[in-house]
C-alpha cells in the first residue's frame, strides 16, 4: 500500500512540473513581425519633415494680393508634408540696394543695418529652404525684393549654400519669365538646388483675388511645394554635402 502511494504521489509531481515547464516556456516569436520593425525603423524628424522650415518672401507690397495667394497655396502644400513655413512681408518702404562694399565678405553681415535686412538674415539662418515670390513691374521683380536678395546672396552666402531654393512670379499677362529668370540667378551662383515644378513657377492674376481663378497657376504652387518637400527631406536624411573645390577661382576678362 505504501509502495502504491509513493508511485501516485511520484506520477502526480511529474506531471505538474512538466505542465509548468509549458505555460512559462516562451512563445515563439513571429518572425514576419520581426522583420517588419528591422525593415522599418521609427522615422526621425528628417524624413517626415518635422523640424524643417521653408522662407517665404513675399515682394508685392500688397500684402493679401495675387503673389501672398500664389505663396498661400505653397504654404498650404508644405504644411500638407509636414514642413513648416514663415512669411517675411517686403512691404511699401524705401529699400536698401547692395552698393558693393565688400564689408560683408569680412564680417558675414551687411553694413546697412535696416531692419528688413535683419529680419530676412535671421530667418535665412533659421529655415532649411526658401521662396520668394514677386509680381511683375514692367518685365521685371519689385526693386525692393531684388535689391533684398543680392544682399542676403553677397552677405548670407555661407547661410544659403545647400539649401533649395525656389521663385514665383505673378502677372496680369506677360513678362512673367523674365522675373521668374531674374529672381533665380542669384541663387544659381550660390550652390543652391533649384525647385522646379510641372511648369514654370507662374501664376497669372491682376485684381486682388484673381489668381484664385488660375487653375493650373495654383496646382504649379502645390507641385512645387511637393518639389520642395520631397528635396528637403532627402537632403537632410544625408549627412554628407557636395565635395567643392575649396579656392573659388575668379577671373577678370580685362586685365
Amino acid at each position: 500500500m505504501r509502495k502504491l502511494l509513493v508511485i501516485v504521489v511520484s506520477i502526480f509531481t511529474l506531471v505538474a512540473c512538466t505542465s509548468k515547464t509549458e505555460t512559462s516556456e516562451p512563445k515563439e516569436e513571429n518572425p514576419t513581425q520581426i522583420s517588419q520593425e528591422q525593415t522599418n525603423p521609427s522615422q526621425d524628424n528628417d524624413s517626415t519633415g518635422k523640424g524643417l522650415k521653408v522662407l517665404l518672401i513675399n515682394g508685392s507690397p500688397r500684402k493679401n494680393g495675387n503673389t501672398y495667394l500664389a505663396l498661400m497655396e505653397a504654404a498650404k502644400q508644405l504644411e500638407q508634408n509636414g514642413i513648416a513655413s514663415e512669411l517675411l512681408q517686403i512691404g511699401s518702404g524705401p529699400a536698401q540696394g547692395c552698393i558693393a562694399c565688400n564689408h560683408c565678405k569680412k564680417t558675414g553681415h551687411c553694413v546697412f543695418e535696416d531692419e528688413l535686412y535683419n529680419r530676412a538674415y535671421n530667418l535665412m539662418s533659421e529655415c532649411d529652404g526658401i521662396i520668394v515670390g514677386s509680381p511683375t513691374y514692367y518685365g521685371q521683380p519689385n526693386g525692393t525684393l531684388l535689391c533684398l536678395i543680392q544682399r542676403l546672396c553677397y552677405s548670407a552666402s555661407n547661410l544659403m549654400q545647400n539649401k533649395p531654393a525656389a521663385a514665383v512670379a505673378v502677372c496680369r499677362r506677360g513678362g512673367a519669365t523674365a522675373v521668374y529668370q531674374t529672381l533665380l540667378m542669384p541663387f544659381q551662383m550660390l550652390n543652391m538646388p533649384i525647385v522646379t515644378s510641372q511648369y514654370w513657377n507662374i501664376v497669372y492674376g491682376r485684381d486682388e483675388g484673381e489668381a484664385a481663378l488660375d487653375e493650373e497657376g495654383l496646382q504649379t504652387m502645390r507641385t512645387m511645394a511637393n518639389n520642395m518637400a520631397w528635396m528637403l527631406k532627402k537632403i537632410h536624411n544625408d549627412t554628407e554635402t557636395p565635395i567643392r573645390e575649396k579656392e573659388h577661382k575668379v577671373t577678370n576678362f580685362i586685365k
